[in-house]
């Protein structure tokens, strides 16, 4: 079998702009013009191809983005958002309705628990947060009325590893459907080649890589991207979260080097594992043999786009891992934010901050300590430099 290889793809799917430019040309346009009467109305009705209605619906620039999104994940189409939560948000509304229940990775993203757990809870949609890493729990979760299990490839911040074929099998077997949010690993994993029916990024990470924009993505099967946008029920099309054109064309010049950026954030990710490891910090890489899910990872990846920049360490309390964020911050190892997929390190005490929405008890059941430090690792050409000046906060701030 040919090897399945996300930025060949990419490649190949990039098309030329206007008077043959490089890049595909921007679009600026909200509206687009038609010859024919009759051919507006088929527009309106999904019944042509080339032609473009309005830009909420599609427009040039977020079609050729989304092109090659869906070469990278094997999909047959995608999506572009305006935000990773609105990416979330429409992919998890579409497929539910009052009275329907949702089973969800207990350590998943912050907004993603909250938006699942509180806000849903308006239109009558209930919720199971399970250890998606503990099968029998996802089976036992599983109701008559479940229409989607939702996971993170590697969860945020614990970097657990989900079993997308296991996860896929459990979900159609009760007439559900697997949505998984990629974010944190674009090429290394491919979800819907494993068994996803839906893919879920935030761009505004790994994928665009320069913390300039803020941007979504769904992945999926041509008929679920076209109802997602059909003009009486689609979720997105009514909701309206889409992405601006001059954003897509900026993503899209991204995308070409999401693949040399991703090796990189891995090698240097990998590196301070290894130094992690040797100086007896209590760390976590699933990129070591020692991880838990290390041979699950191995099983499932994408060879050649390294194990992902993200990695954490435990300092054990909430008021150690302060000092030493700010003490990295004032070294120049980073940047003390929240977010990842930056060309500079970033990092941030994830119980305090991207996960705070998420209950302390709950918090304590995933096994989070208070002290963890979530790093996602940057693009550093001297990381071994990185390495003494983190070791240095760290041993200063004793």
């Amino acid at each position: 079998m040919k090897k399945f290889d996300p930025a060949t793809n990419i490649q190949f799917a990039n098309e030329l702009g206007e008077s043959r430019g490089v890049n595909p040309s921007i679009c600026d346009s909200a509206t687009f013009t038609f010859d024919k009467a009759q051919t507006m109305t088929d527009t309106f009705h999904g019944e042509t191809e080339g032609y473009f209605l309005y830009s909420r619906h599609w427009n040039p620039s977020n079609l050729a983005l989304c092109t090659s999104l869906a070469a990278m994940e094997g999909t047959e189409a995608a999506w572009a958002t305006g935000s990773g939560m609105a990416a979330i948000t429409c992919a998890i509304l579409h497929e539910v309705q009052s009275g329907d229940h949702i089973v969800a990775s207990m350590t998943t993203y912050g907004g993603t628990f909250a938006f699942i757990n509180n806000y849903l809870k308006k239109f009558n949609i209930d919720a199971s947060f399970v250890n998606c890493q503990d099968l029998d729990a996802v089976k036992k979760a599983m109701r008559p009325n479940t229409k989607v299990v939702y996971t993170e490839t590697m969860n945020n911040p614990l970097l657990r590893i989900a079993n997308i074929p296991e996860l896929s099998k459990i979900a159609h077997a009760g007439g559900a459907k697997l949505l998984v949010d990629n974010t944190f690993t674009p090429m290394i994993f491919s979800p819907y080649r494993l068994g996803a029916d839906v893919v879920i990024y935030s761009m505004t990470k790994f994928v665009n890589g320069k913390n300039d924009c803020v941007a979504g993505a769904i992945c999926g099967t041509a008929n679920y991207i076209n109802s997602l946008i059909d003009v009486n029920n689609g979720t997105a099309m009514l909701l309206g979260p889409v992405l601006d054109p001059m954003r897509s064309s900026s993503i899209m010049k991204n995308l070409s080097t999401l693949h040399i950026r991703m090796k990189q954030h891995g090698s240097n990710a990998m590196y301070l594992a290894n130094r992690f490891k040797e100086t007896g910090l209590k760390y976590n890489y699933p990129g070591l043999p020692e991880h838990v899910d290390y041979k699950l990872f191995t099983s499932m990846m994408n060879e050649g786009y390294g194990f992902g920049g993200m990695i954490s360490i435990d300092m054990g309390t909430a008021e150690r891992a302060s000092a030493i964020m700010e003490k990295m911050q004032e070294l120049g190892v980073g940047y003390l934010a929240v977010s990842l997929g930056y060309f500079k390190t970033l990092f941030s005490n994830s119980g305090k901050s991207t996960s705070s929405e998420v209950p302390d008890c709950i918090q304590r059941e995933m096994g989070m300590s208070e002290g963890l430090i979530r790093f996602s690792v940057g693009l550093d050409n001297d990381i071994e430099n990185t390495f003494n000046l983190i070791n240095q906060a760290i041993q200063t701030t004793k």
